[in-house]
């Protein structure tokens, strides 16, 4: 059976810029390895990368004229808006091309699947939750598919839908089929665990990786069948650069660290850079060591906030003393982190955030523009699946987006805050527009640029202190951002 599989095109909304949580990295692999697992089970399987290869539609029409596929799934993305662009040229695509199914996968449909067959009648079924071995259920049994595990689709009694079976043993699946542009920059990323052994309440990832209760379930690969992956990607592409996409590279406890160190020792014999994403409660000297002779130049530590009583009400686990040994323990080591950080949550108060920014000030988190533009603007951003979603729910708080049941906000409790929050993110938007020219001038030293990043810096840290210091410069909230926006241009301009 001929079988395509489509990453559709997606562009960043111009008020979401930097706004990445609509789905998680790890998905960047999905589709190459729906494609392995196929091609796998011997199926014709062609995948095109609408988005990474920046296709039009008419690109991609005419890849879908010249392969006639019977079965097209596509990989669907929530973009912060409509997606009715997209769902008419699937419509046609079907229609002109003789397609006999069409199916959707990833966090959107997995938690959105009455919208979408809703707002796409063409689509036939939805497969939900982690899907190797749902899509090839679906393609062995086309003609009866109704009867496959694993898929959402309408009924006459309404809309029937069930999970599909996870990969007990991950080390059995194929490693993902990857084109050219899968290494943007010569980065490769890799995946080398599945979900969490945490609940924060702000996180999808249990919900679809888990048993789909939202219990902890982290499953992982054996640190052989990772550096086979890697060994073959050296071979094939010369590529050096490694970036972990697992929500928590560390496994919980002593058999994770165990593992973590027995990975660095077989990462360490070949010539390769890497970067992993961790909880800081997983930081230790040890695997910090090890990791740091085995390559690792690059970590993001999700922090979340520098207040015990926000981290307990994110259901983070965590201890803001975990969070500065997490710090003080990779500087030590050389390594200068990327931090995971919610500024502004639903109960925030003017005291959370004054311990936050004292917290990033005291470890040295708002000396640079790459680190202070994300952590003094971030709010938390609330998506079906989460257990933040479900609690503000309950408690009659959460406001569906207009564009999808997927994305929701809340009512902050103070008002004050959300005006401070809103005032963030026009600021920041404004400095996001100047520097996207400007940052890999800024990240490579040079010093014309550098110093610019370090003005806007001053300019950044400074208006959030002063708002701190009085809160009441809000309620002339136009004129307010009139002036930082002037604040920020004048620094640039040096």
């Amino acid at each position: 059976m001929k079988i395509l599989l489509l990453e559709h095109p997606r562009k960043p909304a111009e008020d979401r810029q930097n706004d990445i949580a609509n789905t998680t990295l790890a998905s960047c692999l999905t589709s190459g390895y729906l494609a392995a697992n196929l091609l796998k089970a011997g199926h014709c399987v062609d995948l095109i990368e609408g988005y990474m290869e920046h296709l039009s539609y008419d690109a991609i029409e005419r890849e879908v004229a010249a392969f006639r596929p019977t079965l097209l799934a596509v990989h669907l993305v929530y973009n912060w808006e409509d997606n009715h662009v997209l769902f008419d040229f699937l419509t046609r695509l079907k229609a002109d091309y003789g397609i006999q199914h069409l199916s959707v996968y990833g966090y959107y449909p997995t938690f959105a699947y009455k919208e979408v067959l809703d707002r796409c009648p063409a689509i036939d079924s939805a497969m939900l939750g982690e899907n190797e071995l749902t899509v090839v259920d679906l393609a062995d049994h086309l003609d009866h598919w109704q009867d496959v595990k694993g898929l959402a689709f309408r009924t006459a009694d309404g809309v029937q839908a069930s999970f599909g079976t996870l990969v007990e043993d991950l080390d059995t699946l194929p490693f993902p089929i990857r084109k050219a542009t899968s290494y943007p920059g010569g980065e490769v990323n890799i995946l080398g665990s599945r979900g969490c052994y945490n609940t924060c309440t702000f996180c999808y990832i249990n919900p679809f990786f888990g048993d789909h209760t939202g219990c902890p379930r982290w499953r992982t690969r054996t640190p052989e069948n990772i550096l086979a992956e890697i060994d073959q990607v050296i071979a094939q592409t010369d590529h050096r650069y490694f970036y972990f996409d697992d929500p928590n590279f560390f496994g919980p406890g002593k058999a994770g660290r165990d593992r973590v160190l027995k990975l660095a020792a077989l990462l360490k014999t070949r010539p390769i850079t890497f970067g992993i994403e961790a909880r800081a409660n997983d930081i230790d000297e040890a695997t910090t060591k090890a990791l740091v002779d085995a390559g690792m130049t690059d970590i993001l530590v999700g922090l979340e906030s520098g207040r015990q009583e926000v981290l307990d009400r994110l259901d983070k686990h965590t201890t803001v003393a975990q969070n500065e040994e997490a710090l003080r323990i990779l500087r030590a080591n050389g390594i200068e982190p990327n931090v995971g950080f919610i500024m502004f949550e639903p109960d925030s108060s003017f005291d959370d955030l004054r311990t936050n920014f004292d917290f990033l000030m005291r470890n040295d988190l708002l000396k640079r523009l790459e680190i202070s533009v994300n952590v003094l603007y971030h709010h938390q951003i609330i998506l079906a699946g989460s257990e933040s979603y479900k609690q503000l729910q309950r408690e009659g708080r959460l406001h569906i987006s207009d564009h999808s049941v997927y994305e929701a906000t809340t009512d902050y409790l103070n008002p004050d805050i959300a005006a401070f929050a809103r005032f963030m993110r026009q600021l920041t938007n404004h400095i996001f527009d100047w520097s996207a020219g400007t940052w890999q001038a800024a990240a490579d030293g040079e010093p014309e640029a550098r110093a610019a990043f370090d003005r806007v810096n001053t300019v950044l840290v400074g208006w959030f202190k002063a708002i701190l210091d009085q809160p009441d410069k809000l309620h002339d909230f136009d004129a307010l951002v009139a002036e930082a926006k002037s604040d920020v241009d004048r620094a640039i301009a040096g």
